[in-house]
């Protein structure tokens, strides 16, 4: 038995032993192959996504490290120009508060110059006024001596005539006189100097004029004198 044993195996070529080998080999490589897992072509796209996503934020974490490291890049030059017009309009907000405050300045200048003026034209005309005034009391004084008789003389109707031009005149000045004998007593237009006993007036009332008074534009340019019923 034995010797039929190694007489076949002599028989067999050692070329075709070598094949057989080989097969054998492939045959358990192929069940090697056989034997490991497949992983599912979902499963390989995932860990893909994953890993680009990981990149991505890496990339943007890095890119917003760098812009804190470095703020001098564009972001700056944006706020800088910004901040350049910001002062602009702030100058330009100052400049034109400062020309309203100067024309405003300038209005009031206007309007006081123009009541100043005023004024000083109103003082003028009193002062003026005061002057006159006792030319004209004198020509009442000298016009209410003439006699009865004497009163149709050309020179008495002459100084009449003057008379009453200057009142004429006055009175186109807005400067008329004020009104005493028996108006009620008012401080800021008369000025009492006596007092009188009077049938007529009742106490307060003015009974007696002794010199005329005048006003100039609603303002006193002198009291009247006069006796006031006590």
């Amino acid at each position: 038995m034995e010797n039929n044993q190694d007489q076949i195996k002599q028989d067999i070529p050692q070329g075709t032993n070598e094949d057989a080998a080989e097969e054998l080999e492939g045959e358990e490589g192929l069940q090697a192959k056989d034997a490991s897992p497949e992983i599912p072509d979902e499963v390989e796209d995932e860990a893909c996504g994953d890993e680009a996503a990981a990149s991505d934020e890496e990339e943007a974490q890095d890119e917003m490290e760098g812009a804190e490291a470095n703020p001098s890049g564009s972001k700056k030059g944006f706020f800088k120009k910004n901040k350049k017009k910001d002062k602009k309009d702030e100058k330009i907000e100052e400049l034109t508060d400062q020309v309203k405050r100067q024309m405003a300045e300038f209005d009031n200048f206007r309007k006081r110059t123009e009541k100043e003026k005023t004024q000083m034209y109103e003082i003028g005309a009193k002062s003026i006024i005061e002057k006159v005034l006792p030319v004209v009391d004198n020509f009442e004084r000298g016009l209410a001596a003439v006699p009865e008789e004497s009163k149709e003389d050309a020179f008495v109707d002459g100084m009449n005539k003057i008379y009453k031009q200057l009142l004429t005149m006055l009175e186109e000045a807005d400067v008329k006189p004020i009104e005493a004998v028996g108006k009620e007593f008012d401080p800021n237009l008369h000025n009492a100097v006596m007092q009188t006993e009077s049938d007529e007036y009742e106490s307060g009332i003015v009974a007696q004029e002794l010199q005329k008074g005048y006003t100039y534009r609603d303002s006193v340019v002198r009291h009247s004198m006069v006796a006031v019923v006590s």
